[in-house]
């Protein structure tokens, strides 16, 4: 799997302009596209060339399959795994107004995970009463 450049992380961050200060930062060979700390994107080279890769859930996925778009599926011990993430339409790669919304479909996506995530217990212990 090779690593997508800075150049087109940067740019799949002007695309997605629409969703605020968008931050490309190096992960598992490929990039994370994130706002408000929320990972909105990858990118990632699977053999056919650098992707955006958009975040998707159970109520944005078909709208991402009716355009066409590919799932983010990759290969573990022989077997396919996917992942929450679909290939950006091709004609939204051209500009940002294309490109928004589907940033803001993503963005939904991300917010809902986000919020779906169990909030950690503190486990206190039983206080034993001082002498």
């Amino acid at each position: 799997m090779a690593s997508p450049n800075a150049e087109f992380a940067h740019y799949c961050c002007e695309l997605m302009a629409d969703l605020g200060p968008c931050v490309a930062k190096r992960m598992f060979g490929g990039w994370g596209i994130s706002t408000d700390g929320l990972t909105v994107a990858i990118l990632a080279n699977l053999g056919d060339g650098e992707i955006l890769w958009l975040k998707a859930n159970e109520e944005t996925r078909p709208r991402f399959e009716a355009e066409g778009c590919a799932r983010f599926t990759y290969p573990v011990k022989g077997q396919p795994k996917s992942m929450n993430y679909y290939s950006a339409p091709a004609d939204a790669m051209e500009s940002p107004a294309l490109m928004a919304p589907w940033a803001r479909l993503a963005m939904e996506a991300a917010l809902i995970a986000k919020n779906a995530k169990p909030v950690k217990k503190r486990t206190t212990r039983p206080r034993t009463p001082s002498r």
